[in-house]
């Protein structure tokens, strides 16, 4: 049906256009029984809506394959306009005025990355991408993007990352900005507080920019998600966000991102028709074309149709409008289907003459078409992504939730030249993109095509310095734009601080994890889902947790939320579940609470980012909380947990099955011996690796204290909080009376001294292998007399941070009082060496070497994955409970305090070498 609505045809790739009798078949038939089948097409269009008729047509394409026709229904169509000249609305705005805004804007753009070239500063940036994308913002902007104070809410908008200058140029234009601002482009502290950063990154500049876009393919995934979680929000009844749309702005070339393309089916299964993606085809990558042989724009179309997608071409301007009315041959669109992206990349780099011989010069009917057109009337027919009316007509069709656009997302498919109107030196070259300044000659001939006042002196006597331009705040042009900002509700981009966020839990919420697990034995996953149960069921904020999983629920126990809080599906459950009978039975529905992505970390990642922030993005705080295979977390999804960092996103993350050892059974691929030191490199987050649930219970609490307690200052909300928990079973103790609270949080804290006397040692460890330090403990004390001290290290990241901090505040600020790191006070007159461990690589632990006078020693799982027992795993890394105590022996040996001939001794009697001795863990169990 999408064909017949985007170009009707022949029987062929040529289109029959309205009051055009189609050219009889290959066959040599009489064209007329084919002009009766478009006839009732036609009609039934108009008789029973476009949505009725694509089920109709479907149907019958369905029919003919199935009675043996090859597929009748063509993933692509002709390489022309979707949307026909006498489709096209009425344009709503002034187009003169709006014409002459966005020379300004195109002007200050480019002066902004002149500007920042200077020899003294030379800071980069991107001059060429706004340039040829200026028009699908500005109609955007002064039509369709609903600012944060309309009354539907506002639209979300994820900017082209390298079209920064052009948003800082229409925020001079409108008073947001100054020169000062602007002359600060990529210099965020040497000219702070006027500061731009170089691309949309919220964290630099939080009342401006709402989404992280530059790393490539993150934002088509967060555009989805978003678009998600907005009906989300609504059909949950948190928020009203039916009149809110999603706008994605992309590059041609950054749609061979996989993630860019990897997730387009959720949008179509989700029926988002609030989700607009806008590429920008300018046919260029970064180094040259997008697909030089081939067409990138056919592609994209055959792809996004087939991912269940709403296609709209703009490819031409209305310059050509008369010579396809006039194409009788339909030789000018045959042309157009069979030139590639190479092709029409040098043409805008030529000139007319060039065109009128090597396009319109390929048959004599193209070239008849333009017989009396002069070169420079050729050289300006102009590509559809530069039109407004185009635009604004594509724009009007993806918002209008109608027809076609009904019930499905859209993209709009938007040719343009990169570096348009910037000159010959920079239209549609190869390396446009890297260039970032405009030489004396290019400056005048830019000033003259944009009509600026600027003089030939001003540019001579400084390239560098060349003035920026503003008409005044009076002038018509500027009055026009900034009402049309008013009337669609509000300056975009702009993100708005949340003026309530505060979410507190009650006490009892934290009761049941701390009383431990009795005499059965629970892993810490399991713990931890039993606490997020009772965060679910709290009655101040529990319908604002945002459980998100992939397609693990069961590996994490959390398959008991299904019944009840049960899955998002914004169609709901309209089939019998296999396992309707059971207690824990699957159940979807459009109210549900769970986000639950399918085998999909990426996808995850980007609802939890639209989740954790949504208390700027719509004034709504939701507590996500994302639980996922260890191994496949910041290993896989680490570049959208960064965005998510930029966004300024809160919330938590969960490495469940965590560990190199605890799982060793899946093998290599699924041992997690190192997340902590990859999540560590995530300045926004707070990594834990907590040994017990009470400990869990103050983390969580903390973390929701800091993320949305009253007393936190506002910049210290934008945390998440990573916790690695495990799937080994074992007895969780109930919290021992007066625990060290503080502790726990900052990073460590003791759960089992020794006060004997013998040799003094501290043992620490993390999560799963505190038990075995426990055991270490007593091996320790009854085989070699010596006192052992056992502390849990809750983070070896926060302790290493802290030290870190209180050592640069020492150096930097040598007048004030010294500052101790939070590590040294706790170990303050500990005795002996301390032998550190967990069921991670020596490089987490070895991050606090050296920040307190003990002696250190590792022990870590420093080799790759395999499967085997959990005892034999551990005694191969040497990081089991007998390891533990050899390895104090063997320091005590080496300091004096037990004979030399101990440290052998203790290795032969625990046959370390023998990795069928082990003993610590058990063989398996639940999680």
């Amino acid at each position: 049906m999408t064909a017949v609505s985007d170009a009707r045809t022949n029987g062929s790739a040529k289109p029959v256009l309205p009051g055009q009798q189609p050219e009889p078949d290959r066959a040599g038939q009489d064209p007329e029984e084919l002009s009766e089948w478009l006839e009732s097409v036609d009609a039934l269009i108009a008789s029973r809506g476009a949505q009725r008729a694509e089920e109709i047509i479907r149907a019958v394409a369905a029919r003919a394959t199935a009675s043996g026709l090859p597929s009748v229904a063509p993933v692509t169509t002709d390489y022309v306009n979707t949307i026909p000249p006498e489709d096209e609305p009425d344009f709503a705005g002034d187009e003169a005025l709006e014409r002459q805004f966005r020379k300004l804007l195109r002007w200050n753009a480019a002066v902004l990355v002149q500007r920042a070239q200077r020899p003294d500063i030379a800071v980069g940036g991107h001059i060429s991408t706004y340039a040829g994308a200026a028009t699908l913002y500005e109609v955007g902007l002064n039509h369709f993007f609903r600012g944060p104070d309309h009354p539907g809410g506002g639209d979300q908008v994820f900017f082209q990352g390298h079209a920064s200058p052009g948003m800082y140029a229409r925020a001079f234009l409108e008073g947001r900005m100054s020169e000062a601002d602007l002359d600060g482009f990529r210099q965020e502290k040497s000219k702070a507080p006027h500061g731009l950063s170089s691309y949309p990154h919220p964290r630099l500049m939080p009342d401006f920019w709402q989404f992280p876009t530059v790393s490539m393919g993150i934002g088509p995934m967060n555009a989805i998600y978003q678009a998600q979680f907005n009906r989300y929000l609504h059909n949950r009844g948190i928020k009203d966000t039916s009149d809110q749309h999603v706008w994605a702005f992309l590059g041609d070339g950054e749609m061979d991102e996989p993630e860019s393309r990897g997730l387009l089916q959720l949008a179509a299964n989700d029926g988002l028709d609030n989700l607009t993606f806008v590429i920008n085809c300018n046919l260029q990558r970064l180094d040259g074309p997008v697909r030089g042989n081939g067409k990138i724009v056919q592609e994209l179309e055959g792809f996004f149709r087939g991912a269940g997608w709403n296609v709209i071409k703009v490819l031409w301007g209305r310059e050509w409008d008369d010579l396809f009315a006039q194409d009788s041959s339909g030789q000018l669109v045959r042309i157009m289907n069979e030139t590639p992206d190479g092709d029409f990349q040098t043409y805008k780099g030529e000139s007319g003459a060039y065109v009128r011989e090597n396009f319109f010069g390929k048959t004599p009917e193209t070239k008849a078409l333009v017989d009396s057109y002069t070169d420079e009337q050729i050289w300006g027919l102009k590509r559809g992504g530069h039109d407004y009316r185009k635009v604004y007509a594509a724009y009007h069709a993806a918002t209008s939730r109608q027809g076609m656009a009904a019930g499905r997302p859209t993209v709009i498919l938007a040719k343009t030249v990169k570096g348009y109107g910037l000159g010959a030196h920079f239209e549609a070259r190869n390396a446009t993109h890297q260039m970032k300044k405009l030489t004396k000659d290019d400056l005048k001939a830019f000033r003259d095509l944009m009509n600026i006042p600027v003089t030939d002196a001003q540019i001579d006597e400084d390239t560098y310095g060349v003035p920026y331009y503003h008409p005044g705040a009076d002038s018509d042009v500027v009055q026009y734009a900034v009402e049309r900002r008013r009337k669609l509700g509000g300056f975009v981009p702009e993100r708005r601080h949340a003026t309530s966020t505060t979410l507190r839990a009650d006490d009892k919420v934290f009761e049941g994890i701390r009383k431990g697990s009795g005499k059965q034995e629970a892993a810490t996953t399991m713990a931890f889902v039993r606490l997020l149960r009772d965060l679910m069921r709290d009655k101040d904020y529990g319908a604002q947790v945002v459980p998100i999983i992939p397609d693990e629920a069961r590996t994490f126990g959390m398959d008991s939320f299904f019944p009840s809080a049960k899955i998002y599906n914004p169609r709901g459950q309209h089939y019998t579940s296999v396992d309707r009978a059971l207690l824990l039975s699957y159940k979807e529905s459009e109210q549900g609470q769970i986000l639950h992505a399918g085998i999909n970390e990426a996808g995850s990642v980007a609802a939890f980012t639209a989740a954790a922030t949504s208390y700027a993005t719509h004034g709504e705080p939701m507590l996500p909380v994302y639980v996922f295979y260890s191994m496949f977390g910041f290993q896989r999804t680490g570049d959208g947990l960064w965005a998510a960092m930029d966004q300024m996103a809160r919330g938590f993350v969960i490495g469940a099955t965590a560990g190199r050892t605890t799982l060793t059974g899946e093998g290599l691929q699924h041992a997690d011996g190192h997340s902590p030191l990859l999540a560590s490199s995530n300045p926004a987050m707070k990594i834990y690796d907590p040994a017990y649930g009470y400990e869990i219970a103050h983390i969580v609490r903390a973390g929701l204290e800091q993320m949305y307690g009253p007393d936190t200052p506002d910049d210290q909300r934008d945390v998440m909080y990573y916790l690695t928990v495990y799937n080994e079973p074992m007895v969780q103790p109930a919290e021992p009376e007066g625990v060290d609270t503080e502790g726990i949080v900052r990073g460590i804290h003791k759960v089992a001294g020794d006060d004997g006397d013998g040799p003094k040692v501290q043992l620490m460890a993390s999560g799963v292998g505190v038990p075995w330090a426990l055991e270490a403990q007593k091996l320790l004390r009854d085989d070699w007399g010596v006192s052992a001290d056992v502390w849990s290290v809750t983070s070896w990241v926060e302790l290493r941070r802290d030290a870190l901090a209180a050592e640069r505040h020492n150096w930097l600020h040598p007048d004030e009082e010294r500052r101790t790191g939070y590590l040294a006070e706790k170990l303050a007159g500990a005795e002996g060496p301390v032998i550190a461990s967990s069921d991670y690589a020596t490089g987490v632990p070895d991050q606090i070497r050296g920040l307190f006078p003990n002696p250190y020693h590792v022990l870590g799982a420093d080799d790759h994955g395999f499967s085997d027992t959990r005892p034999a795993a551990r005694r191969y890394f040497t990081i089991d409970s007998h390891s533990i105590a050899a390895k104090a022996v063997q320091a005590l040996a080496q300091e004096g305090k037990l004979p030399a001939e101990a440290a052998a001794e203790a290795v032969r009697k625990y046959d370390l070498l023998d990795v069928n001795a082990g003993t610590s863990g058990n063989a398996g169990g639940d999680a």
